[in-house]
């Protein structure tokens, strides 16, 4: 006779009991992908630690991670996975990195020293990454367009203009275009051509600016000191005498750990975006633009304003003590070595096949042209300038997460205005790129070949004419400032 599943039955159904074991092991797939995250994070520093050849590159031990995975996974040696497993995992720690980064309080000035503006830096920032988001759109265009007359080929010159959606914002912004002119206006593969061109950014963020960031640290020009080309750098691990301290433990842990509270605010921000675009979305239905600035593809935006403005609440009513900074810096620095990985093992690379040649012309041109212009232009900002440089590089040819992983090599322990700068600057460029990101990008296919390039060629015009104006500005702000410091005459 069956067992009672009546009210009042108290005796286990054997049944239920392998279902329930059933049902806890399809919870494995998720958490074991984190696993292998963590643990070739673990394989990477190791070999990165004790290979030479890895030393001497300064490669970071997340990148040689990465790429074991992307191998890995390739090559059938993690059965059960494949890339789009690690997708989400990249996104979400991207994120994090950036709320957590938003949350982190402003650093406290020396003594005598006057505390750095971020406005700035930030504006430099926001100029670069614009007149690269304008110079990469017309470089695809063109280059592709170039190779259907010459081939005879009828690609959209449109599958070589999304290059700046994939290097300058990342997989998420170029899936979510490239599905737009996929979907509504028949451009096959836009949205695998924008997650390659997505892929080969990132690798060409560092095949390219690691070299430019040692070659900064090699002559001593970052402005932080605690980040040389000393033997724990090159060794990869601190030794016992050098180990630094990794924040202060603000809560008592029998009330609960400091590390789980920082994490708990963390959560609080990330429900509250969650809320937030949940409640939004059903009210811009229908509107293209709105619809993508309410996506959860750009829930990092939001994320991070809530953290701003729970920064701003935390230090307005005198709740600073209750949080570390050191500590939210340590869970930036470490999602951005998760987000590394993760984003290595989701690339894919069987489309490139059909389209290997345009490809790789247009991420090697609009490589060459982003680094020289972000250099250039870094090295007009001031004394950051090389921090910058090789961050601005970093965010425009892969994503923010890519840049401050740049900026760790100059500034390890975010003690520059630069990481405050980026905060800024994320803000910053999506007010300054409305009409493009938002207005123009999703409608692109419908528009001709002329308005396109005079809209994103016109953006870099723009920003060309806007460096002197930054210049003189910064001048008279710099005049200002010394004027202030200046001791009165006796």
């Amino acid at each position: 006779m069956p067992p009672s599943h009546g009210a009042g039955a108290t005796r286990p159904d054997h049944n239920n009991v392998n279902h329930e074991d059933y049902n806890m092991g399809s919870t494995f797939h998720g958490v074991i992908a984190f696993a292998l995250i963590a643990a070739l994070l673990v394989v990477g520093s190791l070999l990165r630690s004790r290979l030479p050849w890895l030393r001497v590159s300064l490669i970071p031990g997340s990148i040689v991670a990465g790429i074991i995975g992307f191998v890995g996974l390739s090559s059938g040696l993690i059965p059960g996975y494949g890339p789009s497993d690690f997708t989400a995992l990249a996104f979400h720690f991207f994120t994090l990195s950036f709320m957590s980064l938003c949350l982190t309080g402003s650093p406290k000035p020396a003594a005598g020293e006057q505390r750095q503006g971020i406005v700035g830096g930030g504006l430099w920032l926001t100029l670069i990454w614009t007149a690269s988001l304008g110079a990469q759109a017309v470089i695809g265009y063109g280059l592709m367009a170039g190779y259907d007359l010459i081939t005879g080929s009828d690609l959209s010159p449109l599958l070589g203009a999304i290059v700046t959606h994939g290097f300058t914002q990342g997989p998420g912004q170029a899936l979510t275009y490239g599905t737009i002119w996929e979907n509504d206006y028949g451009i096959a593969n836009a949205a695998q051509v924008g997650v390659i061109f997505a892929s080969l950014g990132f690798v060409a963020a560092f095949v390219v600016g690691v070299p430019a960031a040692r070659h900064f640290l090699k002559r001593g020009l970052n402005t932080n000191r605690n980040s040389t080309l000393d033997d724990d750098f090159v060794r990869g691990f601190h030794t016992v005498e050098t180990q630094p301290s990794a924040g202060r433990q603000v809560s008592h842990s029998g009330t609960v750990d400091s590390l789980a509270w920082h994490l708990g605010l963390l959560g609080v921000a990330y429900v509250i975006t969650y809320v937030w675009l949940t409640a939004m979305q059903p009210l811009v239905a229908g509107n293209q633009v709105l619809s993508v600035f309410f996506s959860y593809n750009l829930f990092f935006i939001h994320g991070l304003t809530v953290c701003v403005l729970m920064r701003m609440a935390i230090d307005r009513f005198g709740w600073a003590d209750k949080v570390d900074d050191d500590t939210l810096k340590r869970i930036t620095s470490g999602s951005v070595d998760f987000m590394v990985v993760a984003t290595l093992m989701s690339i894919q690379i069987a489309v490139l096949s059909a389209l290997l040649v345009p490809i790789l012309l247009i991420a090697v041109a609009v490589t060459l042209v982003t680094f020289f212009g972000a250099m250039a232009i870094g090295k007009l900002s001031g004394r950051l300038g090389p921090e910058r440089a090789v961050t601005a590089f970093g965010c425009c040819c892969g994503s923010t997460g890519t840049g401050l992983l740049l900026l760790r090599m100059l500034d390890a322990d975010f003690s520059t205005s630069v990481p405050k700068e980026l905060a800024f600057f994320n803000i910053a460029i999506i007010v300054v790129n409305i009409p493009t990101l938002f207005f123009v990008a999703p409608i692109a296919p419908s528009l001709g070949a002329g308005s396109y390039l005079a809209i994103f060629g016109g953006y870099v015009i723009l920003m060309l004419v806007c460096i002197p104006l930054l210049l003189k500005w910064q001048r008279s702000r710099g005049n200002r400032i010394a004027s202030i410091q200046e001791p009165n005459p006796s």
